[in-house]
């Protein structure tokens, strides 16, 4: 990570076009899928995350944001309010249906609810073109400007020459106003009633009062295991009668002592300096390669170890620590589930400034009929609620494209509350205003006030930065030293893409 004066860190891209079509792995046509990319070498959370508020995504360390007006299958960045989400009857159904399994140790027959939750569907998201794939050469070049470039002078005069340019901060979101409160109370000894003996409670259905029991015996169990682990939701109280029963609530139902598995939920760092992640790569392949193979279809050597590695593994995202984040930082994370010690499916997510970010999920195809796309993204909202206790702002759970068009793709407008981004305004809008257009066409704009624009509009692409022969200038530097450049008509247009903000943090590569 390149870092400057104030300890700052910075952005380091590759823009590549998007002229293109190649095959969509939604309608799979050939050359229908149109987006623009950028390789990134590193990027901070700050920048990604503003990035996916203007619809861009990533796959491994490549980015890219599709054309909605253009290709085949309009993908729109989704995202689900955490806070306000309840789970749907179908949700509660895989919930208990894990539950059953997990005690009893029944699978059930059949296929999965086709959700499978791939965020980034990798065989619909473009590839890198060739000149992307760098060598090793280019990426050691790349790590040597880094180190040198806190020493070079170059770098004072083009802050000088940016200074007034400040960059604004993340999209505002609009916060939650409501926060998950514990209104709930524990179960306590009956009061004194009216029946035939007054000294005595009243009379109490026997279902009521097996339920209190099993209650109290849950919270003193919970008393005596002491505090769990970062990725399991907090254990509620019990709930009265009168309100709704929580996702939390769902998902830590009680079990017999004597259940047939066991199920444990590991959140580890995509990065090899942690040891549970090194020490658990190579299973966690192995499982990628084996779904690949029976959910996609692929070929052996299209889920290979190094494809395991170039896509779920390698981010250009750097951990970061913040005194008002989350306790396990941001960055690139793998969630595994434990099934009676070994691995039967994985989360890949991203932990940004005002979400978690779904990434991919893979798993045991044994387990199929478990519907563990969909249960993923029920512990991955419970997760992203725990994280907002330690990170107020963290409020948001995307879960990347939502395809209409792609009747397959539907399901993730099943998270609700929820909002689907405007391809034009880039400003949020409720899933239950943009659905009527998306019935009469593919492609729409979403924010109906016709004066509406985008906020961080492309005003001036001299102030875009880059970096040029080990040195960061403004683009206006730039074209002044390269006279003759026939690049602007590239850098304007990746400037508009990524927006005025952006454009004046990120760097932008320049050979």
């Amino acid at each position: 990570m390149l870092k400057m004066a104030g300890n700052k860190s910075y952005t380091i891209v590759e823009y590549f076009g998007g002229d293109c079509g190649y095959r969509c792995g939604y309608c799979k046509n050939d050359v229908g899928n149109f987006s623009h990319g950028m390789w990134s070498h590193t990027m901070t959370v700050q920048d990604y995350q503003d990035l996916i508020d203007r619809g861009w995504r990533r796959s491994g360390k490549y980015v890219y944001k599709p054309k909605l007006n253009k290709t085949c299958c309009p993908q729109y960045t989704i995202r689900c309010h955490a806070l306000k989400f309840q789970p749907s009857k179908s949700h509660k159904k895989i919930l208990k249906k894990i539950s059953k399994f997990i005690s009893k140790g029944e699978l059930p027959k059949g296929q999965d609810d086709g959700e499978p939750m791939d965020s980034v569907c990798e065989d619909a998201c473009p590839r890198e073109p060739s000149k992307a794939c760098h060598s090793e050469e280019k990426c050691a070049s790349i790590k040597d400007i880094q180190k040198e470039l806190p020493e070079c002078p170059a770098i004072t005069e083009a802050q000088k020459e940016v200074a007034d340019a400040a960059p604004t901060s993340s999209e505002t979101s609009r916060k939650d106003q409501g926060s998950v409160q514990d209104e709930r109370t524990t179960a306590t000894a009956p009061k004194p009633g009216m029946g035939a003996d007054p000294g005595r409670p009243p009379c109490r259905k026997a279902k009521d009062l097996r339920k209190e029991r099993r209650l109290q015996k849950e919270q003193i169990r919970q008393n005596t295991d002491g505090v769990s682990s970062i990725v399991s939701p907090t254990p509620p109280s019990p709930a009265p009668s009168s309100q709704p029963k929580l996702l939390e609530d769902f998902i830590n139902e009680s079990l017999p002592d004597n259940s047939s598995h066991c199920l444990e939920v590991r959140l580890v760092s995509a990065d090899f300096e942690d040891p549970q992640f090194a020490a658990s790569y190579q299973q966690s392949a192995a499982l990628y390669a084996r779904y690949q193979m029976a959910i996609h279809g692929d070929d052996p050597s299209e889920c290979s170890e190094s494809e395991f590695r170039r896509f779920l593994c390698d981010s250009p995202l750097e951990a970061e620590h913040s005194p008002d984040g989350p306790e396990v930082g941001y960055g690139s994370f793998h969630q595994q589930y434990w099934l009676d010690g070994r691995i039967v499916a994985v989360g890949v997510l991203d932990i940004l400034p005002t979400c978690v970010s779904s990434v991919y999920l893979y798993y045991h195809p044994d387990f199929a009929s478990l519907s563990l796309g969909s249960y993923s993204a029920l512990r991955e909202i419970a997760f992203t609620r725990q994280l907002q206790k330690q990170s107020p702002k963290l409020s948001y759970y995307y879960l990347g494209f939502y395809i209409h068009s792609c009747p397959k793709m539907r399901y993730k407008g099943q998270y609700r509350p929820s909002d689907l981004l405007c391809p034009e305004t880039y400003a949020w809008v409720p899933i239950e205003q943009c659905l009527p257009h998306l019935e009469n066409t593919r492609y729409a704009r979403f924010n109906q006030d016709p004066d509406a624009g985008d906020a961080r509009v492309l005003k001036d692409v001299g102030r875009a930065l880059v970096l040029y022969r080990r040195s960061v200038m403004p683009y206006a530097a730039y074209s002044r030293k390269r006279k003759g450049s026939s690049d602007e008509t590239e850098v304007q247009q990746y400037a508009s893409l990524v927006g005025q903000d952006c454009a004046e943090r990120i760097l932008l590569y320049r050979a």
